[in-house]
């Protein structure tokens, strides 16, 4: 069975040895945050923080154990106001045009674009696009959603 985001989660994410960092956060990601944590209950920063913390870890083995044959998305938004960013989007999807069947566009504010695109080839193939979309300078997030290709 192929793995899946939710079936990658570890034990070893809640080990309850705890360390103190410290984290610098612009005021206005910061008050996105704490709302959430408000919207959602949490009784402290720390724990939103965790949370946050083991999803996005969770995600990044799940994107590790991808293999075989997929289809899926991948979302991403971005500043096109950023110098040179919206050349090299067009250039990394010429690069994979070939496992690239579709794209769409969205001017969302005067600032930030959302683009999807339609994926299909060979998991590590559709990772590597991804990868070299959040590796840009300007792009804020970026997510791939696969599914097995089923013959």
């Amino acid at each position: 069975m192929s793995p899946s985001f939710a079936d990658s989660e570890q034990d070893d994410l809640y080990d309850h040895d705890l360390s103190r960092i410290g984290v610098s956060l612009p005021s206005n990601l910061l008050q996105s945050f704490d709302q959430i944590l408000k919207n959602r209950g949490y009784s402290s920063r720390s724990e939103g923080i965790r949370d946050a913390i083991r999803s996005y870890i969770r995600y990044h083995k799940w994107m590790a154990d991808l293999s075989g044959p997929r289809q899926g998305i991948i979302t991403l938004v971005y500043d096109h106001h950023q110098r040179g960013l919206v050349a090299a989007i067009t250039d990394i999807q010429h690069d994979f045009m070939d496992l690239i069947q579709a794209s769409l566009h969205s001017h969302v504010t005067h600032n930030r674009c959302v683009e999807v695109l339609l994926v299909k080839g060979d998991a590590q193939q559709v990772k590597g696009i991804a990868e070299r979309l959040m590796a840009q300078k300007g792009v804020e997030t970026v997510k791939l959603t696969t599914i097995p290709l089923e013959g």
